[in-house]
């Protein structure tokens, strides 16, 4: 980083990923300030810069060296250690020359970090928070790759609570015999794909082959809803909205069914007879409703939300894009697996295109439609417009 970088860096004001400290604050508000970043995206902490006013007023060497001894002394008793970069800049305030220690915090590989006395912080606007919700926590281990929601078991089943023959015929489509030809009891072949563990059933066996999963798991439905006009927030409405039920093939094939019922078909050809063609590209929606289901964040207690207004389609699942992905790493197909074993049953359960490349085959067939990754909400948003002609 240079002087110039810098300058552009604290004229902008203090950020969810930048923090000014005139001098070294006391260890426990440091200690949280570093479990907050690096919980989170990582950031930077600008020490010799006034945290009101953003003026720089620099260190002194001395100052500098005890900054940085301690900081490296904070850093390694957070739980786990956390790794710091600084650098020291110069720059030029007009009458005077100042020197600003940077420490350059990357975003943590092993959520959630705690300070010394266990604390977990995340940053929330400029400021940070503590912590102590539950979900929220698992949600930091699953950042981590360290807990995956669809493994986890679910409290209160067991293997009675699976429709066996939906389970059987899975089990032939994959390894084209039966697990009875397998050598295999039903509890065993149940075990070795992860449907069971421990007596109780995966949340991914549950949603692909419990026979009524919403009983257990109540908000993992699709909310549905067509308006009357283009307003969330309106009261009118085409179509009420209704909670669509039942495992992760029949809120697909569910969703799909209200999609195709609610949309409009345009007439394909000159004839008053040819068969008209849906408004938007089925194939585009097929694969935007499979990622909803199959990739959204399981740790979120929240429906995958269908809405259909007269200018456009929203699908709207539960969770941001996980650990660093963006859209664009979405758009063209560079995947970060949240649900492995969601995505394992779906191979062989969905009209399923294979990994990474669904909203990459969405997009060419319809390439208007907008991904929308709303961190502060977390929320993954898809719009689609829906052309004029069907209004």
């Amino acid at each position: 980083m240079n002087s110039s970088e810098l300058l552009e860096i604290i004229s902008t004001g203090e950020t969810s990923t930048v923090q000014f400290k005139e001098s070294l604050p006391n260890s426990e508000s440091l200690s949280r300030e570093l479990v907050a970043m690096t919980n989170s995206l990582g950031g930077k902490i600008l020490f010799g810069i006034q945290d009101k006013t953003g003026t720089p007023t620099g260190l002194t060497k001395e100052q500098i060296e005890y900054a940085d001894k301690k900081l490296a002394e904070l850093a390694d008793n957070l739980k786990p250690p956390v790794y710091l970069n600084t650098e020291v800049i110069k720059i030029d305030t007009g009458s005077s020359t100042q020197n600003i220690l940077v420490v350059h915090i990357s975003e943590g590989i092993n959520k959630p970090y705690k300070t010394a006395n266990g604390e977990i912080y995340i940053k929330q606007g400029s400021n940070k928070r503590l912590v102590t919700d539950n979900a929220e926590i698992m949600r930091l281990f699953q950042q981590s790759a360290n807990l995956l929601a669809d493994e986890m078991e679910v409290f209160g089943t067991s293997k009675d609570d699976l429709d066996e023959r939906t389970f059987s015929n899975y089990f032939i489509k994959e390894f084209g015999v039966s697990y009875s030809a397998k050598g295999l009891t039903f509890e065993k072949a149940l075990q070795v794909k992860k449907v069971l563990r421990n007596g109780r059933l995966t949340l991914a066996g549950l949603l692909f082959f419990g026979i009524d999963p919403q009983a257990h798991k109540p908000a993992f439905t699709i909310k549905v809803v067509s308006y009357a006009g283009n307003d969330m927030a309106g009261i009118t409405y085409r179509s009420k909205p209704k909670d669509l039920k039942g495992t992760i093939l029949e809120l697909f094939e569910g969703g799909m069914r209200f999609l195709t019922e609610s949309l409009k078909y345009l007439q394909s050809g000159p004839g008053f007879n040819s068969p008209g063609k849906l408004e938007v590209s089925r194939i585009a929606l097929e694969e935007l409703l499979q990622n909803a289901l199959v990739h959204r964040d399981y740790f979120k207690n929240a429906p995958v939300r269908l809405f259909i207004f007269d200018n456009r389609i929203e699908i709207i699942s539960p969770g941001k894009l996980p650990n660093s992905l963006t859209v664009e790493d979405v758009m063209f197909g560079n995947p970060v697996i949240r649900n492995n074993q969601i995505v394992a049953f779906s191979i062989h359960t969905l009209p399923y295109s294979g990994l990474g490349t669904g909203i990459k085959r969405a997009l060419a067939e319809q390439p208007d439609i907008e991904l929308i990754n709303d961190i502060e909400g977390e929320q993954f948003i898809v719009r689609i417009p829906r052309p004029q002609t069907a209004l």
